[in-house]
């Protein structure tokens, strides 16, 4: 058939899978780097951004599972993504509380080094899904949030070293890991406000 568009929405849609494909490899090493980096330089920033990023990872794997499917599955992609975001928000305000009460001796050098990378990561990431939003479709749109927030906990967290580095300050990372984690939470209701609207219009 001629004039349907079968291949534009096909290169559209090699063009998403290529983009969440390099996405989800991105942060899943991410995440593996930034959970080791957080437990051994007892830091609550890094810990939250990388339990963000293992977030943005199940994101990606939901969006491509999301892909040629119909706006019903998208929808509740978007639903799920915003559950898992809300739950390790919580996650990381409740690990905040207990290095709180029990203490810890954060490193600076290493949450600025690995907080460097992350940004390089999802700044990239970020470029690369903002050539995809021409559509607005709700799964990507879940991941385009998703890696909007992991940019702003990236320079939080290398903040918080740079203070900590200068003062010797531990309450500032918890201060950081506590304030990624309610970001964290305020944009996993945005996705779940988005993720209902979607599924409302599917009907």
């Amino acid at each position: 058939m001629t004039g349907c568009g079968c291949g534009e929405v096909e290169a559209r849609q090699a063009g998403q899978r290529r983009t969440l494909r390099i996405a989800l490899a991105l942060n899943v090493t991410m995440f593996a780097v930034g959970i080791v980096a957080g437990i051994v330089a007892q830091s609550s920033g890094l810990i939250a951004d990388a339990l963000d990023m293992l977030a943005d990872a199940s994101a990606y794997a939901i969006a491509l599972m999301a892909i040629k499917r119909s706006g019903v599955f998208k929808a509740r992609a978007a639903t799920w993504s915003g559950t898992v975001l809300l739950i390790l928000g919580a996650g990381v305000l409740l690990d905040a509380g207990r290095r709180g009460l029990f203490g810890s001796s954060p490193q600076s050098i290493v949450m600025i080094a690995v907080a460097t990378m992350s940004l390089l990561v999802n700044a990239t990431v970020l470029y690369l899904l903002s050539k995809q939003q021409e559509k607005k479709e709700v799964h990507l749109r879940a991941t385009y949030i998703f890696t909007r927030a992991d940019v702003v906990a990236n320079l939080a967290v290398i903040l918080s070293g740079a203070i900590l580095l200068a003062t010797g300050y531990r309450y500032v990372d918890l201060a950081i890991g506590a304030a990624i984690g309610i970001y964290v939470i305020r944009e996993a209701l945005e996705i779940l406000g988005e993720g209902r609207e979607a599924a409302r219009r599917a009907k």
